[in-house]
């Protein structure tokens, strides 16, 4: 975990601001860290990224206590485990990694809504596609068993074409990372399901 620590002091050193808007923190992996534009994206809360580059859902539930808490969120969003995977973890350790980090959210923040972004098929790694749909299932099979405030919200589907296949216009030139316009289609899809979770009031901090 040493290679996230400057990243994580930057995260730690960040001002803590609020605002009347409901506060909703993103936290996860580069697909968060790029997206530069998050924070203007969703006008109707006040949304704070705290992605770091790179980043693993071991290393998010790892490093959880020292960088979200302090913000006091009503609400938090969550992409990571493709770079799990990609390191070779199992799905089924994805799943550990899931269920620690909801844990770490649940002892420091109460029962706030957590919403998982499922782990995106990109065309750098096809590979991995059963891997992938696996996690994405138990995931999505465990929020629906343990019901509201968790919420499982599927971009894997959407990012597919009519064969099944990653649309490449989605992605930057190495396959791996959103463009924009893949990033339009997650402030649309994030957009609807915020407006979904949060009507018409955020939960209160518990």
């Amino acid at each position: 975990m040493q290679w996230y620590q400057e990243e994580i002091r930057q995260l730690e050193a960040r001002e803590v601001t609020d605002t009347t808007l409901p506060k909703v923190v993103f936290y996860g992996s580069s697909s968060f860290t790029l997206w530069r534009e998050l924070e203007r994206s969703f006008p109707q809360i006040q949304a704070i990224n705290l992605g770091f580059g790179g980043s693993t859902l071991a290393a998010c539930a790892w490093f959880f206590k020292r960088v979200v808490p302090r913000h006091r969120p009503a609400m938090v969003v969550l992409y990571a485990g493709d770079n799990d995977l990609g390191d070779g973890r199992t799905p089924e350790e994805v799943v550990l990694f899931y269920e620690n980090l909801v844990a770490a959210i649940r002892s420091s923040l109460g029962n706030i809504p957590v919403c998982f972004i499922s782990i995106k098929l990109s065309v750098a790694r096809l590979h991995l596609r059963g891997s992938i749909e696996y996690a994405n299932d138990c995931i999505n099979r465990l929020v629906t068993h343990q019901g509201p405030p968790l919420s499982f919200l599927d971009l894997y589907y959407p990012m597919l074409d009519e064969r099944g296949n990653p649309q490449p216009a989605l992605f930057e030139p190495d396959g791996l990372h959103l463009s924009a316009q893949g990033y339009a289609l997650w402030q649309q899809e994030i957009s609807i399901h915020l407006k979904h979770i949060l009507r018409p009031h955020s939960y209160p901090h518990q």
